[in-house]
């Protein structure tokens, strides 16, 4: 399937190259981490399958978030779905991008508040011994907490790794050199801001450092610094970050969004949640509290974001591709298990397409506005795979079967019971 995809692309691009006039088409992929950008890969591939007529890696304006940002980087630089996805999971890859890369401990930064301990300590005991009777004690060794690193893991791989990625088979580790937009956005820790490498002004910073501070996120990773101030994960602002393109005169913004809440009560419902062990939420412990909590901030902020692009920009389309709320494969995935990891990247494509066959009668005549057409024969055809699959087709095709034969039934029985 690899070499299929690979050719059909070139085909594509070819036919792109020719389409003259169209207006700018952007991609704005947000953040998630690992289990994030292995879903993106999983989902662009479903949807450069299906888009006929549009290259993913030709596209006028990319914009990445976090993990998004890596995603991005990647298709400004000639790289495919399908090759990001024999990257991130095949093992017979010419190059290959493992998580565990990321759960390297920051020994620097451990080291450097270390050495800041004992400053911190005399400080601490000369205020407290200096005024013991108007100084507590606790508020005088609070400032103890300066020692506390910033981070757990170093993700200075992400910048090396990226760095010898992009400066082979004819890439660029430069914003300047892309023949393509890409702006790829972290924030700035001491102002709070917004700060989009690749803009004029920040597109001197080299894209591996740059996805480095994008993906630096508060508590997991160190602030990355660049130029004397100090970046971290751009998702802190925003989610997706789809009015960067939007500015840019996108008229056509294809957003992914790989993090919603888990709808615990609906995954019951449809018997998703009986593979898993966690009844309640609560009884998966503190880090499922935690990504169901982020996930929710994040979402909802989202939504208040996709409603603010419908009003400030009515003539723009920004169509948004995420998980179901009841996706339990995609919340309890392990990313850091090879064979999660190839299971979840099919397992994205799969249900990208699903959602895309349900979606056709709302999304074929929007893409057609911007002379992109939805291949319905690719969409039926449920013996498609992402990956190398052994002893046939996998399980989720065969799932996909069905409910696409149900689909076509009901909207038959739909238009019949209007004649």
């Amino acid at each position: 399937m690899g070499i299929v995809n690979e050719a059909r692309a070139a085909l594509r691009s070819g036919a792109l190259s020719r389409r003259k006039g169209r207006a700018p088409i952007g991609l704005a992929l947000a953040g998630g981490g690992p289990l994030g950008g292995i879903y993106e890969v999983g989902a662009l591939a479903a949807l450069e399958e299906a888009f006929d007529g549009l290259d993913f890696t030709e596209i006028d304006i990319f914009v990445g978030v976090s993990s998004g940002g890596f995603i991005a980087a990647a298709l400004a630089n000639g790289m495919s779905p399908a090759k990001l996805a024999r990257m991130l999971v095949e093992n017979d890859a010419e190059e290959v991008f493992d998580p565990d890369t990321l759960l390297r401990p920051a020994i620097g930064e451990y080291f450097r508040r270390a050495l800041s301990v004992p400053p911190l300590l005399l400080d601490a005991l000369r205020h407290y011994l200096g005024d013991p009777w108007h100084s507590g004690l606790l508020e005088s060794f609070q400032r103890l907490s300066h020692a506390i690193p910033t981070g757990i893991f170093d993700n200075a791989g992400i910048d090396r790794l990226l760095r010898r990625m992009f400066s082979t088979r004819g890439r660029s580790n430069d914003f300047r050199e892309l023949k393509r937009k890409l702006y790829l956005v972290a924030t700035d820790l001491d102002t709070g801001e917004a700060i989009e490498f690749g803009a004029p002004g920040y597109d001197h910073v080299p894209i591996s450092t740059a996805v480095q501070a994008s993906a630096a996120l508060p508590g997991l990773f160190p602030p990355v610094e660049i130029g004397g101030r100090f970046y971290v994960d751009g998702a802190l602002i925003k989610t997706l970050h789809a009015s960067v393109a939007l500015r840019q005169g996108a008229e056509l913004v294809l957003c992914i969004n790989p993090l919603v809440p888990f709808d615990s009560d609906l995954a019951e419902h449809r018997e998703h949640k009986r593979r898993h062990s966690v009844g309640h939420l609560v009884e998966g412990g503190l880090p499922v509290v935690l990504a169901q909590t982020f996930r929710a901030i994040i979402h909802s902020r989202m939504q208040v974001g996709m409603d603010r692009y419908r009003h400030l920009h009515p003539g723009v389309d920004v169509v948004l591709f995420e998980p179901t709320r009841d996706d339990a494969d995609m919340f309890f995935a392990n990313v850091f298990s090879y064979a999660s990891r190839k299971r979840l990247c099919e397992h994205a494509y799969q249900r990208t397409r699903i959602d895309l066959y349900r979606r056709r009668h709302e999304l074929a005549p929007l893409l057609a506005r911007h002379g992109i057409r939805l291949d319905l024969a690719v969409l039926r055809d449920h013996q498609r795979s992402l990956l190398a699959h052994e002893g046939g087709i996998p399980l989720s095709t065969t799932q996909r079967a069905l409910e696409v034969a149900l689909d076509d039934l009901d909207h038959w029985l739909a238009e019949r019971s209007l004649r």
